[in-house]
């Protein structure tokens, strides 16, 4: 299975991508999981200078010299670990718990789903810390 999530970790907003495997027996799922939370994270040394012409380039704060542009894109990435066990109604909005483990301390969290295609649900994890919302897909 795969997810797509828009999600909020430790105050921090981000897009969640993530990797897992589905165990499914009488309307009960277990479903472990890895992936990447993707967000903007905070490298104050390097900075966009914009020039009277309109172009752009990367500097260093600390000596004001020129630096490579991929130095400016604070994008950063967090890997994560969930383990979720749910139980689904008649085919349809499933119910269930999980905890997610980015390093820090393991969460635990509530989870609701609904279909909206055959193998395709939308989701929503809510808990101390942490909220999600996106797309799972299972294949």
């Amino acid at each position: 299975m795969v997810e797509g999530n828009g999600a909020r970790s430790e105050g921090v907003w981000g897009a969640e991508l993530g990797l897992g495997y589905q165990v499914t027996a009488g309307g009960f799922s277990l479903r472990p999981i890895g992936g990447v939370l993707v967000y903007q994270g905070d490298n104050e040394r390097y900075f966009t200078d914009t020039f009277n012409n309109g172009q752009t380039r990367c500097r260093d704060r600390t000596n004001g010299q020129f630096a490579d542009d991929r130095l400016c894109d604070d994008t950063a990435l967090k890997p994560y670990g969930k383990l979720e066990a749910s139980y689904t109604v008649a085919g349809s909005l499933e119910l269930g718990g999980g905890g997610r483990y980015d390093g820090g301390a393991v969460r635990p969290y509530g989870l609701v789903s609904f279909p909206i295609a055959p193998r395709f649900r939308v989701h929503g994890n809510v808990g101390e810390e942490f909220f999600a919302l996106g797309l799972r897909g299972a294949f």
